[in-house]
């Protein structure tokens, strides 16, 4: 390659990635001598591109992080990636960084070449997305997080619960999990003994305590499927217990994976106890399954039943 600019260029992409390049692999891969790869990278040194170099048998040159940004050079689906990422951060949930990342997109988008540019602006005009009423979350809260996260470090805070009740907590924190316009804190609660969510609008005056702990196995295979399964049983405020006129395996194939516990009562019969967040939906799980049951707890879901049934055969004709 004997155009300088371009080759600097195409030598610079390769040192934007994150990985130690053998001076003779860079030769190989541009064309040219290992004495012209020595002179191209003097002269990004020049430019302002921090290249730092490793001697010895498995040395070669790498891209560190400098005092100021250098211009980045893009790949078509990076340049595409990043400009998505910023159209979604100026929807997000942390505070602060909606107008930079809209000031970053402007940005980008106007060097972006015209392909590029009409691809990125079909996405957004083809993507809505749905509103969320989510408080926002301040960015220098999360960063406190994430260095306890990353130590681990014992953490203390003030956290308020969803019924107002205030309470200084002591912590191990575990990981951060963001779902649609919230962030949860996972951690191990050293006061209760036990795991708990925290929601990060909710908490406040982080103070790390400088006390490193190893860290625990958390009862879930990962942060999001702990914290998904803990809203859940959250938002279930209604049990109920059914007595069905159905074999108890029957009864099991016939569930598949709706969250119920079933109980054998006799060859002919069953117990199930089941939870929801509405009567409506504990209702339609039990009349899915096809068969004669009797609900023996609460009152308000048998009421609901005899609310419906009356609607059901007054719709047809009776």
């Amino acid at each position: 390659m004997t155009d300088t600019p371009a080759r600097l260029l195409s030598l610079l992409s390769l040192l934007q990635t994150p990985r130690e390049w053998p001076g003779s692999e860079l030769a190989e891969r541009l064309g040219v001598s290992a004495r012209t790869i020595r002179r191209d990278i003097e002269r990004l040194r020049e430019l302002g591109y921090p290249v730092q170099a490793s001697m010895g048998a498995i040395g070669g040159y790498r891209l560190a992080a400098g005092k100021a940004m250098p211009p980045l050079l893009l790949e078509d689906e990076e340049a595409v990636a990043i400009a998505v990422g910023l159209r979604t951060a100026a929807g997000s949930a942390v505070s602060g960084i909606e107008e930079a990342s809209v000031r970053a997109l402007a940005k980008l988008e106007q060097v972006l070449p015209s392909r590029l540019r009409r691809r990125v602006s079909a996405l957004g005009a083809a993507t809505v997305p749905l509103p969320g009423g989510g408080p926002g979350v301040d960015p220098e809260l999360l960063a406190v997080l994430a260095g306890a996260v990353a130590g681990p470090e014992r953490l203390r805070f003030g956290y308020q619960a969803g019924d107002g009740a205030r309470s200084r907590r002591l912590v191990e924190p575990h990981r951060l999990v963001a779902t649609g316009r919230r962030w949860y804190l996972v951690a191990f609660d050293n006061d209760r003994e036990d795991w708990r969510i925290f929601r990060v609008d909710r908490l406040t005056d982080p103070q790390p305590t400088g006390v490193r702990v190893a860290p625990r196995e958390l009862p879930a295979p990962d942060a999001a499927a702990y914290v998904a399964r803990s809203l859940r049983l959250r938002a279930e405020t209604h049990q109920a217990v059914a007595l069905l006129r159905l074999p108890a395996a029957e009864a099991t194939r016939r569930l598949g994976g709706a969250p119920m516990a079933v109980e054998p009562v006799d060859q002919d019969s069953c117990r199930v106890r089941t939870s929801a967040d509405t009567l409506e939906w504990l209702a339609f799980r039990l009349l899915a399954l096809g068969c004669e049951f009797q609900v023996e707890e609460p009152a308000a879901l048998a009421e609901h039943l005899r609310e419906l049934g009356a609607r059901i055969n007054r719709a047809a004709g009776g």
